[in-house]
């Protein structure tokens, strides 16, 4: 039985991982500074993986994955904590592996990615414009380099536009679930053009507990649906099926300047993994 060990367990993905790894038999060390929304059957920690701790390794028992979610203001995509903390998340890794770890998977984004349209896959070049993107990117390259020539499997899973327990999250879709338990009539939205890669926690955090419990497939994986699909279309679904009564303002708002006009990504090897193919 494999012990994967989970970063951000307690996070809005994490908690949903952490579900999955559980009903696959796995023993999960999960860590979290709140493990209070961390599902029952995990083993869990409040273990401070940012101490700088060389024994980091030993006291998180000694796992067979690691598993890297962990990561302050992942939906605040220009604070100051992503450059602040990335030497932070470097110095982690690397403690666990000069402790023995020997297969590391750590969530990656799309918005390492920058404005780009069309499809990506794992050779798109990087050029982002957020800190948040910034900071996954550089360590993206930090533990390519730091891996190099060593026997250790290592996987960058790249998540997209995530939806589904809204209430849990901090999108788009959350704020119309809040903005029409307020009475609202109206919320302000884009022209809602823009096409993206939508994809259900639920569904990822399938595909990602997939992922670290194998080892042929490695390196950049795009966690992902394959499709794009326009934001309007996708938002006035997810109204539907909620039963809302609130209408979309569209015009209100422009369009972020670095969200590309359609962007989705290349699903070849997330699929080679959960074996649709």
């Amino acid at each position: 039985m494999k012990k994967v060990l989970v970063t951000g367990a307690g996070g809005y993905i994490g908690r949903h991982v952490v579900q999955k790894l559980l009903e696959k038999g796995v023993t999960v060390i999960a860590v979290d500074f709140n493990t209070d929304g961390i599902p029952a059957g995990a083993i869990t920690l409040q273990q401070d993986i940012f101490s700088g701790d060389k024994d980091i390794f030993q006291k998180l028992q000694y796992p067979d994955v690691c598993l890297h979610m962990a990561w302050k203001d992942g939906f605040i995509h220009n604070s100051d904590s992503h450059m602040l903390m990335l030497s932070k998340h470097f110095e982690f890794i690397q403690n666990m592996v000069l402790g023995g770890l020997k297969h590391l998977s750590v969530m990656g984004t799309m918005h390492e990615v920058g404005y780009f349209e069309g499809e990506i896959n794992e050779e798109t070049p990087c050029n982002p414009i957020s800190l948040y993107g910034i900071s996954k990117d550089a360590l993206r390259r930090s533990c390519f380099e730091l891996l190099k020539n060593k026997a250790i499997v290592f996987q960058w899973l790249r998540a997209y536009y995530i939806f589904g327990d809204d209430k849990k999250n901090h999108s788009i879709f959350t704020k119309l679930i809040e903005a029409e338990m307020e009475g609202k009539a109206e919320f302000p939205f884009t022209m809602g053009k823009n096409k993206y890669d939508f994809i259900s926690v639920d569904e990822l955090a399938e595909q990602i507990a997939s992922v670290v419990l194998q080892d042929e497939v490695n390196g950049i994986i795009n966690c992902c649906s394959g499709q794009a699909i326009s934001l309007a279309d996708q938002v006035e679904s997810f109204i539907q099926k909620n039963n809302l009564n609130i209408k979309l303002k569209y015009g209100a708002f422009p369009d972020r300047e670095y969200d590309s006009p359609a962007v989705w990504g290349n699903n070849s090897k997330i699929k080679r993994i959960m074996k649709y193919e």
